[in-house]
């Protein structure tokens, strides 16, 4: 059965859920990419802030960029397009706020970003009636935590929690959804308390058969991914994380490209420390999405025997190879670990002083597991390429396995195999991540 009215459309399955969730304390929607979880919870936040006895409520995400963005917006059927005419955007004790004008009289939604240890530091201070999260795997315990505390006063406590499935070993599975799923069913609480519902992307009635093709189609169906994101699975990260490179590199190299299809290049850096090297790498970005690396370079020598200075002069030689084998190409960014700020200051200070244009930044150090992710569905849907005399990171990616001991999922990082290079190469492209089929 598909309801539709309003804008809003959903399957049998959500309306089964979002009934449940009128009555239940815990809400949680687990399942595939797009299924329609954050809209379930929403819609149902929003239907209770109408009566609710609560003044205060939450709405968090893993940043404060993504609560506003997927709850607040949501594709236009958010909090701020369900309150059209009596909502307003608005700032409360210095925290992000959309106040409502309900039944009963105002009600504020503090936003706020979730994925740092310290992140509780900024709901402190008030107590919540209801709180909505998305992609609740993503944020730290501690906020989560210091999030029930602020509901203990309650009138009327209510919990909406949405995300995308990850390894069956994450805390968010073994100190709480596990938890209150056995406290349910061993009848340590009321029935209604826990409501839990998975969705896969088929449970979507709004995607079209067409567009469902096409999101498949980002996906390695050999990868981790693809498992979660389409099939809505709890799977554990093993093996190899480049499958589908590392089963067929030759399909990834090329021997030539035309610098005529070159709109721009960027340069990412990883610094090297203890055992590691120091890496150059350096991504051409075409027209349709397309990524081709052009090159790579390590600094040579071991602890101790490279300084600022070399990696300056040997960044230097590595952009003017660029430029004598593309001539012409726009350079545009060098993205550096920042976690060496006075290595970017120097390198900063030395290559204006040679005369080079490109911009020296702060690499966007995005997740490794959302960059690993992203070059998978390049591969995926055929839009990265390597150079063939990129030999280093042809390795490098043909050699990068999970973690087998880790809860989460992580990259080994034992120098079994060459992360640096896998590092300096996401670098030059992370920032792309959301604008590559531009």
């Amino acid at each position: 059965m598909t309801v539709r009215g309003d804008g809003y459309v959903f399957g049998g399955k959500h309306c089964e859920y979002m009934r449940r969730a009128y009555r239940a304390t815990v809400n949680v929607a687990e399942g595939a990419v797009r299924a329609g979880k954050t809209v379930d919870n929403v819609f149902v936040f929003a239907a209770l802030l109408e009566d609710s006895p609560d003044r205060f409520h939450l709405a968090t995400g893993s940043t404060i960029g993504n609560a506003k963005l997927n709850i607040g917006d949501c594709n236009g059927l958010g909090l701020e397009h369900i309150f059209r005419g009596r909502s307003k955007w608005t700032r409360y004790r210095d925290n992000e706020a959309l106040c409502v004008q309900t039944k009963r009289g105002e009600r504020v939604i503090i936003f706020a970003g979730g994925k740092n240890s310290d992140s509780y530091k900024k709901i402190r201070g008030n107590s919540y009636g209801m709180w909505i999260a998305t992609e609740i795997n993503l944020h730290a315990d501690t906020i989560i935590q210091e999030a029930f505390n602020r509901q203990l006063a309650a009138r009327d406590r209510r919990i909406f929690w949405d995300l995308n499935p990850c390894t069956p070993n994450a805390p968010i599975y073994r100190d709480y959804l596990n938890k209150y799923e056995e406290m349910r069913r061993s009848g340590e609480v009321r029935e209604d308390f826990y409501n839990y519902a998975h969705f896969t992307i088929f449970d979507n009635p709004v995607i079209t058969e067409e567009r469902l093709g096409e999101i498949v189609a980002q996906y390695d169906k050999s990868s981790v991914w693809y498992r979660r994101d389409i099939l809505g699975e709890r799977c554990a990260a093993e093996g190899l994380i480049y499958r589908k490179f590392a089963d067929a590199p030759g399909e990834f190299l090329t021997d030539s490209v035309d610098v005529r299809d070159i709109r721009f290049v960027n340069v990412g850096i990883d610094f090297g420390g203890n055992r590691s090297k120091t890496t150059f790498a350096a991504s051409a970005f075409l027209d349709g999405g397309r990524i081709v690396v052009l090159r790579d370079h390590a600094v040579a020598g071991g602890k101790g025997e490279i300084d600022a200075e070399r990696i300056n002069r040997e960044c230097l030689r590595f952009l003017q190879g660029l430029r004598r084998d593309y001539p012409g190409v726009y350079i545009k960014y060098i993205f550096a670990d920042n976690e060496a700020q006075y290595l970017i200051n120097g390198l900063r200070r030395y290559l204006a002083a040679s005369g080079e244009t490109a911009k020296v930044q702060d690499a966007a150090k995005r997740r490794i597991c959302d960059r690993i992710a992203f070059v998978n569905h390049l591969m995926a849907e055929g839009k990265f390429r390597i150079m063939r005399e990129c030999t280093r990171l042809r390795d490098g990616l043909c050699g990068a396995v999970w973690d087998p001991d880790s809860a989460e999922d992580k990259r080994l990082d034992d120098f079994t195999s060459d992360i640096d290079i896998l590092d300096a190469m996401e670098y030059s492209i992370e920032r792309y991540m959301n604008r590559t089929n531009s």
